[in-house]
């Protein structure tokens, strides 16, 4: 998941944006491997040779991506700490050896750049002007390549957590799909994780928690996505905590 809050700044980059990393979600979510592994098996086939993830936060996502064909990864990451510790990690050999580390946002990239796949994972819904930022993305999105978004689901359930981790929203599909942008065609949209979504019910109608502790997620992933793989399914992906939705240009 990644996390950050947006705050308007001169950054001397151009973009006017500073991105700043608040407490250890990152580290806080990187033990739900369940979970990751349900919604990579969703976009896998989405995933070309070229990829650029906007928000690379700890490169969660390259580090465990199955077997693909991928060639270059630019992990586009716009916290200077968080880009810190990004490259660190790169120059570990810790991160693929495809992968390319570069502190900034789309905004930030050189032109003319194109990728088989840009996506944002847990990462839209913390950018104020998502509308444009999706119309930027596009730009970047070659032929036959895809734009993917996947980001947490229902404005109801909107808390003090997602508040404190700078999400300017949750998205119903219906709103997410009205981002959709112009010359890119709709190629999947579904929510998952139906069993979490019934949890996070539950805690904001009786436990009211301000966030998630570590055996929560834990039972959270090992239990209930466990369950969902099988129920999202059988519900035609209607309902569900988070939401996905996969544009293509063709």
């Amino acid at each position: 998941m990644a996390a950050y809050d947006q705050r308007e700044t001169d950054t001397g980059t151009g973009t006017g944006t500073e991105i700043q990393y608040l407490g250890n979600e990152l580290e806080l979510f990187a033990g739900a491997h369940i979970w990751r592994a349900y919604w990579l098996a969703q976009i896998t086939p989405f995933i070309g040779e070229r990829v650029l993830e906007v928000g690379a936060g700890l490169g969660t996502v390259m580090r465990n991506l199955p077997a693909l064909p991928v060639k270059h990864w630019l992990a586009l990451e716009p916290d200077p700490v968080m880009a810190d510790r990004l490259r660190s990690l790169n120059d570990a050999g810790a991160l693929p050896p495809f992968c390319e580390p570069c502190l900034g946002t789309t905004a930030d990239l050189a032109a003319p750049q194109q990728f088989d796949t840009v996506m944002y994972i847990d990462v839209l819904e913390h950018i104020e002007h998502d509308r444009a930022e999706l119309a930027r993305a596009a730009d970047l999105v070659a032929p036959n390549g895809a734009l993917i978004v996947l980001g947490p689901a229902h404005p109801f359930l909107y808390s003090n957590f997602d508040a404190a981790i700078g999400h300017f929203r949750r998205y119903e599909r219906a709103a997410l799909l009205a981002l959709s942008p112009p010359g890119l065609t709709l190629a999947r949209a579904r929510y998952l994780d139906s069993v979490g979504l019934m949890a996070s019910l539950g805690n904001r109608l009786m436990l009211r928690q301000s966030a998630p502790t570590a055996g929560q997620i834990r039972l959270w992933d090992r239990i209930m996505v466990r369950a969902s793989r099988y129920l999202d399914p059988l519900l035609g992906y209607s309902v569900g905590k988070s939401v996905l939705a996969v544009w293509r240009r063709v």
